[in-house]
């Protein structure tokens, strides 16, 4: 048994044990295992990186999904301790949570080519961009308890000098010319959004809708993994969703299949639209910093972050709509 088994499983007790031993599912920002409660409940037990959220930021997190689920969005919801709480520490102050099972299966993966045929493709993301309007607008609908907290995905949050996830412009696969495109185009995307910002619909956002992400179920489409989730800007999950199709020959049909979805629920202004690359941008911004800490060197996706980082860098720049134009 691992380190981080016995870890799940000893953490599993507060919750009254398991039939069965942790299995490890996924090991990112959490370590993730599968978990069957006594009695059968199937789950997903969560050891939380320590330092990255609060528990208070974690309670939030599950309180938010508990509304989404009770507003009839397809979510993984909290299942509590046996003394009631959602959160129990271990004795040296991890986190862990643990929330019901979604069954379903991701509707893809990164660097992994998209099933289907265009038209399915299409389909599909239509479906997508309506989950995320729905999201959104269950969220705007609910009454979030007082000390409700969640990191802040704003403008510094993304741009300023501590970005949430590091500081993308020092990555070291950047040589000198391409730190300063980057940082130009940092400085020019913070004017924007600084000038947008009054018109802009800001609210709690997933934040990671990438593909592993939105599962597809009996049903409908689902949402899993809330850990990144925070205050920021709801344009940032419509182009988070596609950016694993950044490099696909239909992306501007993905990208327009998206917008078309989201616009049928939740109306979305030319401004909206025309701001889009910028909130592209500075998800590759972000995942730039992201992996310096994360991916060793080397790691054959390192030069897929790299490459979208500058081009969407030189397209925002240049005024080229990288998106609808693909």
């Amino acid at each position: 048994m691992t380190d981080l088994t016995a870890r799940a499983a000893e953490a599993i007790q507060a919750w009254g044990g398991s039939d069965t031993t942790p299995r490890l599912i996924s090991h990112r920002e959490n370590a993730v295992f599968e978990v069957a409660l006594t009695g059968g409940q199937r789950a997903a037990l969560r050891l939380h990186r320590p330092g990255y959220v609060t528990k208070n930021d974690i309670e939030s997190e599950l309180l938010w999904t508990r509304g989404l689920a009770a507003a009839g969005l397809g979510v993984p919801t909290p299942v509590e301790t046996q003394d009631g709480s959602l959160v129990h520490c271990l004795p040296d102050g991890q986190n862990v949570s643990v929330i019901s099972w979604l069954d379903g299966a991701p509707i893809g993966a990164g660097e992994v080519p998209l099933a289907g045929t265009g038209a399915e493709q299409v389909a599909l993301y239509t479906q997508v961009g309506k989950t995320l309007a729905r999201m959104h607008i269950a969220t705007d609908a609910l009454d979030l308890p007082e000390g409700f907290t969640r990191p802040r995905w704003d403008i510094d949050g993304f741009l300023g000098p501590t970005p949430r996830w590091g500081q993308f412009w020092d990555n070291p696969m950047l040589d000198e010319d391409d730190r300063e495109l980057i940082q130009v185009a940092r400085m020019m995307a913070r004017a924007q959004l600084k000038d947008y910002l009054p018109r802009a619909d800001f609210g709690l956002i997933h934040a990671d809708a990438l593909r592993e992400n939105i599962f597809s179920t009996p049903q409908g489409l689902s949402l899993i993994d809330f850990d990144d989730s925070g205050f920021g800007f709801r344009l940032y999950d419509i182009t988070t969703a596609i950016t694993q199709s950044l490099e696909d020959e239909n992306l501007a049909e993905i990208y327009a299949a998206t917008v078309a979805g989201y616009h049928s629920l939740r109306p979305l202004t030319e401004e909206d639209r025309a701001m889009m690359p910028l909130f592209s941008m500075m998800r590759s911004f972000a995942s730039l910093g992201w992996i310096v800490p994360r991916l060793p060197a080397g790691h054959p996706k390192l030069p897929v972050y790299l490459d979208r980082a500058l081009s969407a860098a030189e397209a925002f720049l240049d005024g080229y709509d990288f998106l609808a134009e693909a």
